[in-house]
């Protein structure tokens, strides 16, 4: 028989669960749960300065690995803090588990101090969550979250736990099995086979791998499918790497920022297979003239998702990778001379890179140097701005799971925190791209870096401006720049530098590969700002709600009337 308190019984379910790191920061209301943590030997507590970067630390982990990541937060502010990282988590699909801390049971309702109804404001952002009502309902609560957390699509599972059932005593006989990935539906055989028919059938196909793909492990399947059709393959934001980016027919990603060429092929092709992809609209554009050519296979584990958007005309509803492996059997080898050949001229009219991507100071080259001196063994954590939508156009993805980034919900500040979960998790280093405005979202994690001793290389692209806002004004709003440019310079390195962390400023006129070198090589955690000229714009781009096929600028064609 064991016998202990609820805090207790929470850290050592966690322990069997195998969670080995956990971030976080105490409170009133979960003071019993930090008082049990420190008890243990096998979780190392990662002290963040914002309840938002524990969760998005607890991503990092969960992105970069797959297994599911945890966070504690105390009640009330403490709650809000992290529900934005919990949402974020929700539109991306990723598993992570938050344990928060909530007034005493007999208090609930009251306004109490630090009050609020985490478990009403958490429902339509989690998976699932709960609001314990006893210390016994924790053996069958805690290994449910991991299991529904990592089971199906995945997504975060929030548990809401008053102060007193932390206390209260619970006596049991044996512990409970940890909670895992249950094994997932399989698609209809008969689907498979009309949707193998239409494959083979086509003489325009594009293949679409998304967020599914990863969270799946079906990158082989994929690229197996991929080369033995000669299927052109288009990503989505949350799917890069899933497909190597050097790859022959990789048309890397799809939607409002990609390249000509791949959004041209798109409104020609015959036949679009959606796999593991939900048909966002930064991919697709003006829904109903996407692909407008083309009949729909949609393959999602997630049955809501087929043809919620796009109507598919076959919904292969079950494990993508299953379906994968399913169809390579039935689909034909075929070269697809025609429809390469197509490609292939549309993407040597327009190409991506512009002749400016060999100069480390400007956008595109920076990022590209970064990459060959990073080598493929890094991770690449983005924060959302133009910096992201740059290092998505050109940063040559190898692997799944090499890049963390938030897609869904596209939050500001996710970059930093990330960055050090993926870096705590792995003993291979992390390069984060992020701009002046995205950094300072959640700053104060650089002293949790310092702490930590993570191994992230920092790259600033400091345009000193909110830089898609910005852009959006130039485009759209007859160039009225109001709460866009920011009035200041900051001087980050100065700031990095007060944290502990090793920080340079690149100046106008530096060798900036050489510094870049520098920066490389710093053992543990270091920080680079790059001034960016606010005038250095994303291109292509389609403007919000119209088709992909409707770009602006960034052809960089030698001879073009756009």
């Amino acid at each position: 028989m064991f016998t202990m308190n609820g805090a207790q019984l929470i850290v050592g379910l966690l322990e069997r669960q195998g969670i080995t790191t956990i971030a976080g920061i105490p409170g009133g209301a979960n003071l019993p749960l930090y008082d049990a943590l420190y008890q243990s030997t096998r979780i190392r507590h990662v002290l963040c300065r914002h309840e938002q970067g524990a969760g998005f630390l607890a991503q990092g982990i969960a992105r970069s690995t797959g297994a599911a990541g945890v966070c504690f937060a105390t009640s009330g502010p403490g709650a809000t803090n992290v529900l934005t990282a919990v949402a974020d988590a929700y539109l991306d699909s990723i598993p992570i588990v938050c344990i928060t801390g909530q007034v005493p049971s007999a208090l609930i309702g009251t306004d109490a101090f630090q009050e609020v109804d985490t478990y009403g404001m958490s429902i339509p952002i989690t998976k699932h969550n709960y609001l314990v009502r006893s210390a016994d309902e924790l053996l069958r609560i805690i290994p449910k979250a991991f299991e529904l957390a990592l089971s199906g699509r995945p997504g975060p599972v929030l548990i809401d736990v008053p102060k007193d059932v932390q206390t209260a005593t619970v006596s049991f006989a044996e512990w409970p099995e940890p909670g895992c990935r249950q094994e997932p539906p399989v698609a209809d055989q008969a689907l498979l086979l009309e949707a193998a028919a239409m494959i083979n059938r086509a003489r325009r196909p594009i293949l679409c791998l998304g967020g599914g793909i990863i969270h799946a492990g079906a990158a082989e399947e994929a690229r197996a499918v991929v080369e033995k059709g000669s299927l052109p393959t288009a990503m989505t934001l949350m799917g890069l790497g899933s497909l190597p980016a050097g790859h022959s027919l990789s048309l890397g990603m799809l939607g409002m920022h990609a390249a000509r060429s791949t959004n041209m092929a798109l409104q020609d092709c015959d036949l679009f297979i959606a796999a593991g992809a939900r048909f966002d609209d930064r991919a697709t554009g003006k829904i109903v003239e996407f692909c407008p050519a083309a009949h729909i296979i949609h393959m999602d584990i997630d049955p809501s998702e087929v043809s919620k958007l796009k109507n598919a005309h076959v919904g292969l509803v079950g494990d993508v990778k299953e379906s994968l492996r399913r169809l390579l059997p039935l689909i034909r080898r075929d070269e697809r001379k025609i429809w390469r050949n197509r490609i292939e001229v549309l993407q040597e009219l327009y190409p991506m890179a512009s002749p400016e991507a060999t100069i480390p100071d400007k956008p595109y080259g920076l990022i590209l140097k970064v990459a060959e001196l990073a080598g493929e063994e890094c991770f690449v954590a983005t924060d959302v701005g133009k910096h992201q939508m740059w290092t998505a156009q050109v940063y040559p993805f190898t692997r799944p799971r090499q890049l963390l980034t938030s897609g869904g919900l596209g939050t500001m500040g996710f970059g930093l925190p990330a960055a050090i979960g993926a870096s705590l998790a792995h003993e291979r280093p992390v390069i984060l791209f992020t701009g002046d405005g995205s950094l300072q979202m959640n700053i104060q994690e650089l002293a949790t870096a310092v702490e930590q001793q993570a191994n992230i290389k920092i790259i600033v692209m400091n345009n000193n401006s909110l830089g898609l806002v910005r852009q959006q004004q130039n485009l759209f709003y007859e160039r009225q720049f109001f709460a866009s440019d920011f009035r200041i310079d900051i001087d980050f390195a100065a700031i990095a530098k007060g944290f502990g962390m090793t920080a340079f400023n690149a100046a106008v006129d530096c060798r900036l590969e050489s510094l870049l070198e520098r920066v490389m090589a710093v053992k543990g955690p270091c920080l680079v700002n790059v001034p960016i000229a606010k005038e250095e714009e994303v291109y292509p781009m389609v403007p919000p709600g119209a088709s992909n096929s409707f770009m602006l600028g960034g052809c960089n064609a030698e001879k073009c009337g756009c």
